[in-house]
């Protein structure tokens, strides 16, 4: 039984039993039953009725929802694991066939002169943060229309405060509807990136995340009060801010690292073009 002859069943039996029941009262029962007692047992016969045919129609509502709402995790679920492989194909793979060429280019020559070592190092960063990246979008809902996007940031602070044990402090008035699905994950990747370059090199306690509608797009910060960078960023931390930059570029964002008041601040903002 389909799910719309079920609802026209629900709307149709009581109406139908207080027909039957009125017309057989009028037709068959005055003789026997008063008008004012006939009034009263109205509400009974429906209640019976209701309770005898509309009790299993609701249980097959209940069946048919509940096996509606697996079929849409099962695809929820292969959605994932399609991304998943995607991401896999394209970042992590090609990747590591990159590194693995140049490891045998070494092996051959039994030197590294002809590769540059900070390539070598770089794709091995940008190995490393696709893996962490694929592992992180297996910890994080992905389903952004039943779980709030938000979710996803508070799954992620939580972690790192267990981790690290830092202080956050968050400010977040960014509405979800401002961000398409893509940006979301952009976003939340460079949230990550910079608070893994927060853990790995700063030395900070404290963390702020910012995030609001400025008056042409809008604005995210991620703020320590770490040691910050001095001139230049340091050479083992660099990549993961090129990476930052990066994605920013991708996205058509704005990014940029500082200090201010003694503190490094990550700055991603977005400009609706008129």
């Amino acid at each position: 039984m389909t799910y719309k002859q079920i609802k026209w069943l629900i709307l149709t039996i009581p109406t139908i039993t207080m027909g039957i029941w009125e017309y057989a009262r009028h037709k068959f029962l005055l003789p026997y039953i008063s008008m004012d007692l006939g009034n009263w047992l109205a509400p009974a016969v429906v209640f019976l009725v209701s309770i005898l045919f509309l009790t299993p129609l609701f249980s097959l509502m209940e069946k048919n929802q509940a096996e509606l709402n697996e079929a849409r995790s099962l695809q929820a679920a292969l959605q994932e694991r399609e991304k998943i492989s995607r991401e896999l194909h394209d970042g992590i793979a090609q990747s590591l066939f990159l590194l693995n060429a140049q490891v045998n280019q070494i092996e051959k020559t039994q030197n590294a002169d002809g590769i540059p070592y900070q390539t070598f190092k770089e794709n091995i960063h940008r190995t490393n943060v696709y893996v962490r990246e694929a592992i992180a979008n297996l910890r994080y809902p992905a389903d952004f229309i039943s779980i709030p996007w938000t979710h996803g940031i508070k799954s992620l602070i939580d972690n790192f405060k267990k981790e690290t044990g830092l202080s956050f402090s968050v400010k977040w008035s960014l509405p979800e509807n401002m961000l398409s699905a893509k940006e979301k994950i952009e976003l939340l990747a460079s949230i990550r990136e910079a608070l893994v370059n927060i853990r790995k090199h700063a030395g900070a306690r404290n963390v702020r995340i910012e995030a609001q509608v400025t008056i042409n797009g809008w604005e995210c910060l991620v703020s320590d009060d770490g040691k910050g960078f001095g001139s230049a960023p340091a050479q083992d931390n660099r990549y993961g801010l090129k990476m930052m930059e990066d994605r920013a570029k991708m996205m058509n964002w704005h990014f940029k690292i500082g200090r201010k008041a003694n503190e490094t601040i990550v700055a991603i903002r977005k400009e609706e073009t008129r």
